[in-house]
């Protein structure tokens, strides 16, 4: 029979500790109160081992955070949640640096303190130990959070905890690694979760196109602007818009977009009118952040405003006991949206993708099951793990005739009725197809260096990629 967990309470009002330890008792934990920080650090120097610390934020003498900092030299283990009778986003932002787990605001509800107790003594970090069942979350539109690791087991209860403030959140990481199924988790599980969520690659629209795409315009505000047209911040009221590659963002908008984060105001191009919204504002980027500040391409307050919290998301290649269930639940997934049978993954590549260093993250990942899925041939995935990414990105010429040779020979055996023209110029199309795509899978989708990696110009790739409609996958960030 499994011991009775320990939970000490932490708070200056003796009415709260009655209550605490009445309703705590009566569900079968051992209870230990505390009056004040001091009180509560020398208990647990005396030999108090508690499982569960409910922390007052707000005491005279030492301050809950003060209490949590020296709870972490001394037990650096014990899990911590605040109490407090105020949301405060830079409080919340400093308990979850200092690795509290959850956050409650007073005065307390029942089935709040029991849902918070559920998930500190039942966390998926600690479940994995035992077996390794991942969490998986569905995010609707193929989109899904997995964890199994140790780090986003971490990052989904640091999720639980800034979900609740409503305050702006930075997403770093390279690319691929699921910066946008983060944002779309915290849209989901936070109070806004019934309202719409938008998101804006920053990327992919001209400085112009890019403003009128968030700001929306009036008719005259350029050429071609006839009729007024609402921005995504208005669209997105009450709402949660995540700013995808915001490090792209042109410093002009960068300016206008810090004066929404500061007063929550903005103004149409082509008018004076101030519009207030509602909106919480996500970020991402894949880009070195602090580079950018130093050549100034991207604004030191505007980062100090997005950066009220921060999470990191780590690439595959530090988490790959993750690799295996992505590559099953992937293929769930991808073989009913082309409903086809979903294919095994035997024991060699399973090791080879263990081996294998994914630099375009999960990105890369999904693509690659999907290959596998289509063309259904075991050893040519091994073998494709196998190549050094420098083989797949060596130009676009080489790979071409290679694949065109090998489609000829294939179609010449099979007796291709249409002749020898026709099947050439598929053949060309299909190898440049496939060449361009694997190479912005290698580099990150950074088209600048897949052009060069391919030895054509920048404006040949645009082209190419609009012509064979090449589109970067939505379901990760």
């Amino acid at each position: 029979m499994c011991a009775p967990a320990n939970i000490l309470v932490v708070d200056d009002e003796p009415g709260l500790l009655h209550y605490m330890r009445d309703v705590l008792e009566l569900e079968g934990y051992l209870v230990s109160t505390a009056v004040s920080g001091i009180d509560a650090l020398k208990q647990i120097r005396y030999g108090l081992k508690p499982d569960l610390v409910f922390l007052d934020l707000v005491m005279p003498g030492l301050d809950g955070m003060e209490v949590l900092e020296q709870l972490r030299v001394i037990d650096p283990h014990v899990k911590v949640v605040f109490l407090s009778c105020v949301t405060d986003a830079h409080k919340i932002a400093q308990a979850i640096r200092l690795g509290a787990q959850d956050y409650l605001t007073k005065p307390l509800v029942w089935h709040e303190m029991n849902a918070v107790m559920r998930r500190c003594f039942s966390s998926p970090a600690e479940s994995i130990k035992e077996s390794p069942a991942p969490c998986v979350e569905d995010l609707g539109n193929g989109n899904f959070f997995l964890a199994v690791s140790p780090a986003l087991c971490k990052i989904r209860s640091q999720i639980d905890l800034l979900a609740k403030v409503d305050a702006a959140v930075l997403l770093l990481g390279e690319s691929g690694t699921g910066k946008e199924v983060l944002a779309r988790l915290i849209h989901k599980v936070s109070p806004r979760a019934n309202r719409r969520f938008l998101k804006v690659n920053c990327a992919a629209l001209p400085a112009e196109l890019l403003e009128s795409e968030l700001f929306g315009y009036e008719p005259g505000a350029f050429t071609g602007a006839v009729h007024a047209k609402p921005g995504k911040f208005e669209l997105c009221d009450k709402g949660t818009i995540f700013l995808d590659e915001i490090g792209e963002m042109p410093p002009p908008i960068q300016a206008k977009l810090l004066h929404v984060l500061e007063d929550r105001k903005f103004s149409r191009l082509g008018s004076n009118s101030l519009i207030q919204v509602d909106v919480r504002i996500l970020a991402a980027t894949n880009m070195d952040i602090q580079g950018a500040m130093e050549d100034h391409s991207f604004r030191r307050d505007l980062y100090y405003r997005l950066n009220a919290f921060t999470l990191h998301t780590p690439p595959l290649r530090e988490r790959k006991e993750e690799i295996p269930f992505f590559l099953q639940h992937l293929m769930g997934i991808l073989s009913e949206r082309y409903a086809r049978p979903p294919l095994p993954f035997g024991g060699t590549l399973i090791e080879a993708c263990m081996n294998y260093s994914w630099p375009g993250n999960v990105r890369e990942l999904e693509n690659f099951v999907k290959r596998y899925l289509v063309l259904g041939d075991e050893s040519l995935a091994t073998a494709e793990l196998g190549a050094a990414p420098a083989d797949v990105t060596s130009g676009l010429r080489n790979h071409r005739s290679q694949h065109v040779a090998s489609r000829i020979d294939e179609s010449v055996n099979t007796k291709a009725p249409n002749g020898l023209k026709p099947l050439a110029h598929s053949a060309i199309e299909e190898a440049e197809a496939k060449a361009i795509t694997t190479t912005l899978q290698r580099t990150n989708w950074n088209r600048t260096q897949a052009a060069a990696a391919l030895e054509i110009s920048y404006r040949s790739l645009l082209y190419k990629i609009r012509r064979y409609d090449i589109q970067q996958p939505s379901n990760f960030a």
